[in-house]
């Protein structure tokens, strides 16, 4: 697999959130809006959470990987996302909070979806990373747009892609090619995954009353309304049927 194949393949991800503009929020939201503040920690929390967990799934793919070149690739993504969760919890404790303590809550709603959604292959993991990593990294890209400047500078740099997502689609793409009759079992897979994300982030969001002030807003803080949360769901879909489209699977 050449550079030139790894770097062609865009994401629908990586195109700027047009839920808001988080201009509107000023870093001094986080000294006085305690809801505000409250929020930003949740958010942080379970992005941190997401990036341990993130790596933690990388060394065991790496670990299965069926080549050398695979196996290094993976590695490579997984001290990214070490660096990622490093930055989040830097800043967790910047705001007087213990990383572990604001990761907490996240912990049995995401091992709950991993236990749910376990590959049964190489393959099947790869396309988890992708496609469910994806819709995560949508959501929080929406979110972003609605926080102060600093903390939405953060999330938009640990949602960068690390590098996994041209490698699963090189790579799936490979494999249909190889062998056309796995497009269906991967595509099926790819719609278990899209229903368990969304329901998941739905749940968290749900649990939490800071994240669902970030995204509902109150009065003096601009935020989604529930028609925007609605316009929000569609675009995660949008976005994950071309996901798909883009791995060779239908949606």
């Amino acid at each position: 697999m050449d550079d030139e194949t790894l770097h062609a393949v865009p994401d629908p991800g990586d195109e700027p959130a047009p839920s808001g503009d988080g201009s509107g929020v000023p870093a001094s939201a986080l000294d006085d809006d305690p809801v505000y503040r409250s929020g930003v920690i949740d958010l942080l929390g379970v992005l941190a959470y997401s990036e341990l967990v993130a790596f933690e799934r990388l060394a065991v793919d790496a670990a299965v990987a069926p080549s050398i070149s695979d196996e290094a690739a993976l590695a490579l993504m997984a001290t990214a996302e070490v660096r990622h969760f490093t930055r989040l919890a830097e800043r967790i404790a910047e705001l007087g909070v213990d990383p572990s303590e604001a990761m907490e809550p996240f912990r049995p709603p995401l091992l709950a979806f991993h236990e749910q959604t376990r590959p049964s292959d190489w393959l099947e993991g790869l396309v988890k990373a992708y496609v469910g990593d994806g819709i995560a990294t949508d959501f929080y890209r929406e979110v972003a747009e609605l926080l102060d400047p600093g903390t939405r500078d953060l999330v938009l740099e640990v949602c960068s892609d690390s590098g996994h997502a041209n490698f699963a689609v090189a790579t799936v793409r490979a494999a249909i090619t190889e062998d056309p009759r796995v497009a269906g079992r991967l595509a099926l897979w790819g719609r278990r995954l899209v229903g368990e994300a969304l329901q998941q982030a739905q749940q968290v969001v749900a649990e939490r009353d800071g994240l669902t002030a970030l995204l509902v807003g109150d009065v003096d803080r601009p935020g989604l309304g529930l028609e925007g949360l609605g316009q929000l769901l569609n675009r995660l879909t949008d976005a994950h049927t071309q996901r798909m489209s883009t791995l060779g699977l239908q949606a």
